[in-house]
């Protein structure tokens, strides 16, 4: 049995559910995403049941849907905002001002100003330039200042760029009372896709110790932002949510005691990924050299049309075909005239010999960072489009 095709779709979906997302996506042109509402009001209220005391701040660059965002308002999210035009689209959608935080650590000044104008009073920050532009544009505001987190366990690592070591933090949190601004808090990102829970445990450590530090200066601040790194349901299994929420938990009372101070999380990646499935076409499949042992199938999607966190292998998402029967390993790619344009060739994917040219293939947990990432019109090709699954029809 191990050279026929298996795949454990019960998984990633009931076998009900999937015949109507099937039937829903059955006359719609490939490729495409389509997202699944009743997933993510789960996935939030999961979330919201393992962490009661956090306050949700939807990272809306995962998946910026126009109902994704509206659902979402509707159960009381909070929303993390990387720009002013996140910000124009959700606060065009009914988000409260006073519910964004702008979470970008790189801001032109009359961003700022612009946020400011329009009610944001939540600002990050890493560097003193970032802080001044903050202080003179944005004057009152709480400001949370990133730590450096080196992202180890993650997947998808979010190291380096972003976020200060704890010395130039303190220095930041003592310096923005002078510019006119609250030093409200810390944050951080332990790396997207964040499979080791431990992660938490030292920067929430790290936390503490500015908290205390602060504090012999007169500063109280008073919240934590844990950022996002809750996982979606990708090949490589995870722990459950419950599991990171209660470690989490016990991290934070380590530390803080029965005292908690303010929590925040970002999710975005835990929320939509495992309500999209991305459909898509095979294109071609042929071989390199009659001796070679694999073959390679082009798909009508790939990197620049959404699925850019194959890059490096990174997230290795589940593949489903409804053919069955012995299988052959597979080096897929997508349909662009750009050699990068690769998705798994180091990992193979045994699909079934049976596959021709035309026949779909189903690609789970998409809904985060696939749309939001395709290009405008690489070779010519439009971005990703998506459907929200319709209960009503």
């Amino acid at each position: 049995m191990e050279n026929q095709y298996q795949f454990d779709l019960e998984r990633y979906i009931t076998p009900e559910r999937f015949a109507r997302i099937k039937e829903f996506a059955a006359d719609k042109e490939t490729p495409f995403l389509v997202i699944d509402l009743e997933k993510i009001g789960q996935k939030y209220d999961e979330l919201i049941g393992t962490l009661p005391f956090a306050k949700i701040y939807y990272a809306v660059k995962a998946n910026p849907n126009e109902e994704v965002i509206r659902l979402l308002i509707e159960k009381g999210s909070s929303f993390d905002i990387a720009s002013v035009y996140e910000l124009d689209f959700i606060l065009s959608l009914g988000a409260s001002p006073d519910r964004i935080s702008y979470g970008n650590t790189i801001k032109k000044a009359k961003d700022i100003a612009y946020a400011y104008s329009k009610g944001v009073r939540l600002f990050a920050t890493d560097s003193e330039g970032d802080l001044e532009k903050i202080g003179k544009n944005a004057p009152g505001s709480k400001v949370f200042f990133r730590i450096l987190t080196d992202g180890s366990g993650a997947d998808w690592p979010l190291s380096r760029k972003f976020g200060a070591h704890p010395d130039t933090i303190y220095y930041l949190i003592l310096r923005a009372p002078e510019l006119g601004l609250k030093p409200y808090g810390i944050s951080f990102h332990v790396g997207s896709q964040q499979r080791d829970i431990g992660q938490w445990d030292h920067a929430i450590s790290t936390c503490k110790y500015l908290f205390d530090s602060a504090a012999k200066e007169g500063i109280q601040l008073q919240m934590v932002n844990l950022g996002g790194g809750f996982p979606a349901d990708y090949i490589s299994p995870t722990q459950k949510t419950s599991l990171y929420g209660s470690e989490i938990t016990r991290f934070l009372r380590e530390d803080f005691g029965d005292n908690l101070p303010e929590v925040i999380v970002e999710p975005g990646r835990s929320l939509a990924g495992d309500a999209g499935i991305l459909v898509t076409e095979i294109v071609l499949i042929s071989r390199k050299s009659e001796a070679n042992q694999y073959s390679w199938m082009y798909l009508d999607v790939g990197k620049f049309g959404g699925l850019i966190e194959t890059l490096d292998e990174s997230i290795k998402y589940p593949i489903y075909s409804e053919k069955t029967g012995p299988v052959q390993e597979t080096i897929l790619a997508g349909p662009t005239c750009d050699s990068m344009d690769i998705l798994y060739e180091n990992e193979k994917y045994k699909l079934p010999e049976s596959l021709v040219d035309g026949d779909r293939l189903y690609i789970f947990t998409t809904g985060a960072y696939t749309q939001s990432y395709s290009s405008i019109c690489f070779n010519g090709f439009p971005p990703l489009r998506a459907y929200v699954l319709d209960e009503e029809k």
